[in-house]
């Protein structure tokens, strides 16, 4: 390109440049207290936070940038895990338990390089009383500000044990229309979509195998369909000024729409009979589908219209409201099957297990724990509290993360926990200010996050899940095969922000080609041999003819140039949550490399050759500091082997030259390499192949 041409453009992005926070949180979603780490936890959703979190260190200060996260010790996952160890002899206690999965996740998190500044648990630790500490805080203010409820629901029962069931001790079929989990467990299924107990359809008792029972049990509710409106405009703003991916946008959108109902048109006759008992509705019909949807005005109307469908008595609110001759005999149990779509319901804070945060006691309701899901909502702010108290900072530390305008919280989750980091999460964010709440938070006051979700990781184009009939490989398992680099270059280069890519590493495939090579080889060799290559040639280099000594020169006006829009691009697709054209980005730059130097690279004329080495080090100078979110360790070993410090990662000094971090310019001598070093190495297994 033109140089004049290219400094127009970069005189354009330049202007366009993205402003970034002054500080910054990363959380990088929680592993469940009562399973090790699998492919999907580490390589699907960490090393995408890691990789933004270090980025946000080099360009903020990595005093200026929080990266948290923790084992979610709570809920019925790890208690009905725990229920089954002791069956099989464990002594110990469920603290001991989630203690040693903690332990484990912590052992593979430090294998890949994750970087958590803070990773404890919500019951383990420092963590622990900060984390009851919190939730204790926040229940206070939302009751406070009059937004919680005291509401009568069902909770399952089984008869033949004689005990309450905890959500993990049911599973039937999601209620939701149009949904493909595999399990629908209490109130939710495994996608995260909420439903009342009684919607739960063919229930099953895990525990002895039979229909459970539903008694009535009062809990705390948070009135969460009354910040719809307050949740559009969000959504609004999400949509004109944040990178917020499409389908999240889509997805969260859904959760707003008014209560709807969908019945199959076979059942039309019969709810034609029953129609007149039903609150105000609106009946939509599409001649292309088999199912047509009744609309209501509020979640009320819609649960006394399921009360009908579903055969039950015919309420006394009806019956006094319909005339004697209007009155038909109620429908029998299940002759109308239904199934209801997304919207916003209550959100269950509260409920009776025993393993749980501690509720307060308000109003006579006393020895309730917290739902699993609300507290680890807020469970990251109580590990950045716990992280900033250790660290002898004040208590209110934490506020200039969470609560000032001049931050920004970064939230990397998968697309099943939408339901739960959006609206359930920002609704409850606005509950808690003072007065009228305001989508934009008054500094001081809980802000918006920006949501950074990943859609699933496939293996093998099959959906993996843990709990699922295709199990995915555990984390630790794949570095038996593959580097950490190799495994974090291939992960980061899949566009998980756009499609549910697919994970198809040549090891677990059968039937693999033996003469194509493996895609996270593939992905690894940017390292392993494409920069690899550029950094042995230009230390071969001086050490062969300049005695090991750096020439010195200035950079070509057009290599700065060069250097500088691939910065921009780079920046930009950071700042806009596009990794995998990061990744783009630096493939092409890392092949650059050696192509410049094999087209100017002229031996005989050693001014030529200096001239040469000059340019290269320095698009080897900006690749490192690109590279350090993708390899820190790596990039870290070789800035010691250049002999120079930590600094050089800052990224607003990205284009300046390597010689302001020599203590002399014109005679800096790097550390000695041998014959076939290797910066980055592939993995031991990998050279019994062809790949």
């Amino acid at each position: 390109m033109d140089n004049n041409k290219m400094k127009e453009i970069l005189e354009r992005m330049k202007a366009n440049r993205p402003k970034f926070p002054k500080r910054a949180i990363v959380t990088g979603g929680m592993p469940y207290g009562n399973k090790e780490l699998h492919y999907g936890h580490v390589c699907g959703m960490m090393v995408y936070a890691d990789f933004f979190a270090r980025f946000l260190k080099d360009k903020l200060g990595k005093e200026n940038v929080i990266f948290v996260s923790g084992t979610d010790c709570y809920g019925s996952p790890s208690l009905e895990t725990y229920r089954k160890w002791t069956q099989n002899g464990y002594t110990g206690t469920i603290e001991d338990m989630v203690k040693e999965f903690n332990q484990k996740h912590i052992n593979t998190i430090n294998k890949y390089e994750i970087g958590f500044d803070w990773f404890e648990g919500s019951a383990i630790g420092e963590s622990k009383e900060m984390h009851k500490k919190v939730s204790d805080e926040i229940f206070e203010r939302l009751y406070k500000n009059g937004t919680l409820s005291k509401l009568s629901t069902y909770q399952f029962y089984d008869a033949k044990v004689g005990s309450f069931l905890n959500g993990r001790q049911v599973v039937g079929k999601c209620p939701i229309d149009g949904c493909k989990s595999e399990k629908g467990y209490a109130d939710e299924c495994d996608l995260g979509h909420q439903y009342l107990p009684e919607q739960l359809i063919d229930p099953v008792s895990t525990l002895s195998g039979t229909t459970p029972e539903l008694k009535k049990i009062e809990n705390w509710y948070f009135n969460l369909q009354n910040y719809t409106d307050l949740l559009k405009e969000w959504i609004e703003k999400l949509d004109k000024e944040t990178p917020t991916r499409d389908f999240v946008l889509k997805e969260i959108k859904e959760f707003l729409k008014k209560p709807e109902i969908y019945i199959k048109k076979d059942y039309m006759d019969a709810f034609e009979k029953i129609e007149h008992l039903l609150p105000h509705f609106e009946k939509v019909e599409d001649k292309s589908k088999a199912s047509f949807v009744i609309i209501f005005d509020s979640l009320t109307d819609r649960e006394k219209a399921c009360e009908i469908l579903s055969g039950k008595e015919t309420p006394e609110w009806e019956k006094s409201e319909v005339a004697p001759e209007d009155k038909v005999e109620p429908v029998s149990a299940g002759a109308i099957r239904y199934r209801t779509g997304k919207t916003l319901v209550p959100f269950r804070l509260s409920g009776n297990i025993s393993w749980g945060v501690p509720v307060p006691e308000k109003e006579g309701l006393d020895g309730l724990t917290f739902y699993c899901w609300p507290e680890s909502l807020w469970a990251p702010i109580s590990f950045t509290r716990a992280y900033l108290k250790h660290n002898g900072y004040s208590d209110d530390e934490w506020k200039k993360y969470w609560c000032s305008k001049d931050a920004k919280v970064y939230q990397v989750l998968g697309e099943d926990n939408i339901y739960f980091y959006g609206p359930a999460q920002h609704a409850m964010w606005l509950a808690t200010q003072e007065g009228t709440p305001r989508v934009d938070a008054p500094d001081g006051d809980l802000q918006i996050s920006q949501l950074i979700v990943n859609k699933h990781s496939l293996f093998m184009g099959n959906k993996a899940s843990s709990s699922g009939s295709i199990k995915p490989p555990m984390a630790d398992e794949l570095l038996n095969h593959y580097t950490h680099e190799q495994l974090r270059s291939h992960f980061l280069a899949l566009s998980v922000g756009n499609t549910s890519s697919s994970f198809n590493p040549k090891v677990y495939n059968p039937d693999a080609d033996p003469n194509e090579v493996d895609p996270v080889v593939k992905d690894g060799n940017l390292l392993t041999n494409v920069y690899n290559r550029a950094l042995r040639t230009i230390f071969y280099t001086w050490q062969k003819d300049f005695d090991g000594v750096v020439p010195y020169g200035e950079v070509a006006e057009e290599v700065l140039n060069e250097c500088e829009m691939s910065i921009l691009k780079y920046e930009k697709c950071m700042m806009e949550n596009k990794f995998h054209m990061c990744m783009y980005e630096l493939d092409s730059f890392l092949r650059n490399i050696n192509k410049y130097w094999t087209k100017n690279f002229v031996q005989e004329d050693k001014e030529k050759e200096k001239e040469c080495i000059v340019n290269t080090l320095h698009y080897i100078k900006v690749a490192m500091v690109m590279l350090h979110s993708v390899a820190p360790k790596g990039i870290e070993n070789l800035a010691e082997y250049l002999s120079v410090d930590e600094s050089i990662f800052n990224w607003d000094r990205c284009n300046e030259t390597i010689y302001n971090w020599f203590e002399t310019k014109e005679n800096h001598r790097p550390k000695f390499i041998e014959a076939k070093f290797d910066f980055f190495k592939k993995h031991p297994s990998q050279f019994e192949t062809n790949d």
